[in-house]
């Protein structure tokens, strides 16, 4: 297997996450892949991944010695940390893809992953004969903003009230002001740019003091460049740009007093076969909530399987259309009464932050998703939970290398026990002594416990990290 973790998103957007070609390291969770001893992985990244990373992914493997399975690891290095996507690196070294090709002795025993599919891997497969185990980046669409709508509107789901396929500010206007004439009690909407991620490209409207009749559109015009933007260091002046460049959608923004952001998550194999994969609730911030930070597995058991039930109805349009691989539709639930109310959001086509937390625990407990109960089961029966996030981050942990992370998790216990079959895993290492910033996978046999395990993770790093 070539792994090839390339984040080749708008580089722009992804500029507003900290640290964000260290997400590269998220893909590691493919390693556990070597517990199969004739299995060999090729991994590639932008920057020399430190070998006490890779040990430490090693000796978490379950039945097979480190040293065998790092004997059946390559791992290559583009040496490169611009702002371009790995693959476009890849492309530009020839040398590099030589030598890889070389590393490749049999490719029809072989395939590629990455992050996500754009025409830049389709460019990389075809120059080493590999395929793909992903989607066709012809039906890439369907993941954006409006093609997502699209979507949920064909397999019958309930969504937020919006527009789709609005390109640059005018057409914003008209539908911010179509959508308050539907809406005469709205207070608020979303304007999200078409290939926004992780929330990062989301923008909040406020209709406070909106006139109404003819005055309403040259308000709108006037009050847009105040948009409230998830993305710390987003403008008016580049938000604007990206509406012209790539469009974007508006929708309401469902109000609440109690709200959720679970999401659920499908795989499509190469004979089309569609499998119901897991569900999350998502653990937001940012300004308005909307900011991806982390995911509780699984969802609450009040909704999960309606959430599962739902997602697949999307699926299922999806899988027609010929979508390949891993993928994930996201909801927003509100608490009615005694009752929940879900929207679908949006769909992506690719590998997400709920994808490496799942994959590590399937590979470190070999246990299976149960998709009629929605729980996750060990080998033995018994329920695992996690909590994952990919933002556990302070000033104080600034100048932490690996070998201190591993050293403070084993002085304090925070890692995972294969005899219990729960405790605590790291990723995003890479990021700490730059960014003062990792990820954190807590597993347990309930929710409680898990977030648990969290709040203790970080009391231990906290304590560990305090100035003499």
């Amino acid at each position: 297997m070539l792994i090839v973790p390339s984040l080749s998103m708008d580089q722009e957007v992804l500029a507003g996450i900290s640290g964000a070609h260290h997400y590269e390291e998220r893909m590691l969770c493919y390693l556990m892949l070597l517990r199969m001893p004739r299995t060999r992985v090729i991994y590639v990244s932008s920057y020399p991944i430190p070998e006490s990373i890779i040990d430490y992914y090693l000796h978490l493997l379950p039945g097979i010695p480190a040293q065998h399975a790092r004997s059946r690891l390559t791992l290559f290095s583009c040496h490169d940390g611009s702002a371009v996507p790995l693959t476009a690196k890849l492309l530009d070294r020839p040398r590099l893809l030589e030598r890889i090709r070389a590393t490749i002795p049999d490719p029809d025993a072989a395939y590629m992953i990455c992050f996500n599919v754009t025409e830049q891997e389709r460019r990389l497969g075809l120059h080493l004969n590999l395929p793909i185990y992903g989607c066709d980046p012809s039906l890439l669409d369907w993941g954006s903003k409006s093609g997502s709508r699209k979507v949920f509107r064909e397999a019958g789901i309930a969504m937020p009230e919006g527009f789709e396929d609005l390109r640059g500010a005018d057409e914003v206007v008209d539908a911010l002001a179509e959508l308050k004439e539907r809406r005469p009690g709205i207070k608020r909407a979303v304007v999200k740019l078409e290939e926004g991620f992780s929330g990062e490209g989301n923008a909040l409207f406020t209709y406070e003091g909106a006139p109404e009749g003819a005055a309403l559109k040259p308000w709108l015009r006037d009050r847009l460049p105040q948009l409230a933007f998830e993305a710390k260091d987003m403008t008016w002046e580049l938000f604007g740009e990206k509406l012209s460049s790539m469009g974007g959608i508006v929708e309401e923004f469902i109000e609440g007093d109690v709200k959720r952001s679970p999401s659920a998550q499908f795989r499509v194999d190469p004979l089309g076969q569609l499998e119901a994969v897991s569900t999350h609730d998502q653990v937001l911030g940012g300004e308005s909530g909307q900011v991806f930070l982390g995911c509780l597995f699984p969802a609450d058991d009040a909704y999960r399987l309606r959430i599962q039930e739902d997602g697949r109805k999307a699926a299922r349009v999806l899988a027609a259309k010929g979508v390949l691989g891993r993928f994930a539709i996201d909801f927003l639930s509100v608490r009615d009464g005694d009752e929940w109310r879900h929207y679908a959001i949006e769909i992506n086509l690719r590998r997400g932050g709920t994808t490496h937390p799942f994959i590590m625990l399937e590979f470190l407990t070999e246990g299976q998703y149960d998709p009629e109960s929605g729980t996750f089961l060990t080998p033995s029966g018994q329920q695992r939970c996690y909590y994952a996030s990919d933002n556990v981050q302070s000033e104080a942990y600034r100048g932490l290398l690996p070998a201190d992370l591993i050293d403070i998790a084993a002085l304090n216990g925070l890692h995972f026990d294969g005899a219990s079959q729960q405790g605590v895993m790291f990723h995003l290492i890479g990021a700490l002594s730059e960014f003062g910033k990792l990820g954190v996978l807590c597993i347990a046999p309930t929710h409680d416990r898990a977030e648990e395990l969290h709040r203790r993770t970080i009391e231990v790093l906290d304590r560990e990290c305090r100035p003499a």
